[in-house]
């Protein structure tokens, strides 16, 4: 089955990204989009990310499509689903790409739409959101997840595995139930922690904001993802509150049992909590395929002299490494270089680790 012709609901930036990885990875292809900021998808016209603009999501132009994307909040896709059962071909794909599986497929059964959706998953994304965060390549070594409903044909999750492959990704079938629970503990989980440990700093903090000042290094990099979309998180949490609470019964467990044990003095319980941990999270893959996108980043020691980031930035530049981000440590408890570089991949973390040592400067890759 040949995919050629896509629709989207929605442009954010998953939505978006998947319309760049499209297009980079068959030019030819036809994408139309509508999404309810008009400037959205005037703006992804202009830079031809899409090649039409639909004005609603029951616009007659999407009975063209061999494939639909709904990349709305679940609320919204839902509706537009609804709104696109009676204008879609019989042979046209639907799918999605939310976190939360559930509530879409139980949607599908009730409109009578099993059999023609698969669900979908990509295991990416950036606390940042909207299309201007787009990026081509954010699916690349991502898992991108499949969840077809009852009665799909195996020859359409054949063509959306191949068609996630494109973009990078590493396509996987799951039941979508089987999907929601695995999830709700390493993607909906750690987003909940970052936002409760970065609350909790903000209520226990002094006037003077010392907390807020210290939180640097390791602190910033564990709560990083508490700056995701509030709208889209409020959507997750609703939508998988039994899985999310299950995992969470356990966490609550553990962290009650490492208060105990520190009240108690029990010194061996809490090495041994450690210890499994570290053990388990040294077992895990070194390559980030996740929800939570991986950070590629380095940090090098330079002198505190005038110049010395400037320096450093000139010379990556010149060897045309790009960077994401670059900064001063000013806590380095967690961290052995005093500047902190990051990039968008892998493969120019790697470059500029190996350019600044040949050039004498001592480098931590993490």
């Amino acid at each position: 089955m040949k995919l050629q012709i896509f629709g989207f609901v929605g442009l954010g930036l998953i939505g978006g990204s998947l319309a760049k990885a499209l297009k980079r990875a068959m030019p030819d292809c036809y994408i139309m989009a509508y999404t309810r900021t008009a400037k959205t998808t005037e703006t992804a016209l202009a830079d031809g990310v899409i090649d039409s603009i639909c004005s609603s999501a029951n616009d007659t132009q999407f009975a063209r499509c061999d494939c639909i994307f709904l990349c709305a909040p679940v609320s919204s896709n839902v509706a537009a689903l609804e709104q696109l059962k009676t204008i879609v071909r019989a042979d046209c794909i639907l799918s999605d790409v939310g976190s939360v599986k559930t509530d879409i497929h139980m949607a599908v059964e009730r409109m009578g739409l099993n059999g023609r959706f698969i669900g979908g998953h990509p295991m990416t994304g950036s606390e940042k959101s909207g299309l201007q965060y787009a990026q081509a390549h954010l699916f690349e070594n991502a898992y991108y997840i499949l969840t077809p409903s009852p009665g799909t044909p195996s020859e359409w999750t054949e063509s959306m595995k191949q068609l996630a492959a494109s973009t990078g990704a590493l396509p996987i079938i799951l039941d979508y139930r089987q999907h929601d629970l695995a999830t709700a503990a390493v993607s909906h989980l750690p987003h909940l922690i970052a936002a409760s440990l970065v609350n909790t700093v903000h209520d226990l903090d002094s006037k003077e904001e010392l907390m807020k000042t210290l939180a640097a290094g390791g602190f910033k990099d564990i709560t990083r993802i508490a700056s995701s979309s509030p709208e889209m998180w409020e959507q997750i949490c609703l939508t998988n509150s039994d899985n999310i609470i299950e995992v969470m019964d356990t966490f609550i467990r553990l962290l009650t049992e490492a208060r105990d044990a520190m009240r108690a003095g029990n010194g061996e319980a809490i090495y041994k909590m450690f210890e499994k941990s570290r053990d388990y999270r040294d077992s895990f893959p070194a390559s980030g395929l996740g929800s939570i996108k991986k950070t590629y980043r380095i940090f090098c020691d330079v002198l505190d002299e005038s110049g010395s980031i400037a320096t450093v930035a000139a010379a990556l530049a010149s060897n045309g490494i790009s960077i994401k981000n670059i900064g001063i440590v000013q806590s380095r408890e967690f961290e052995e270089g005093v500047l902190r570089i990051e990039f968008y991949e892998e493969a120019p973390s790697r470059a500029a680790a190996a350019l600044l040592r040949r050039q004498n400067y001592q480098v931590w890759e993490r």
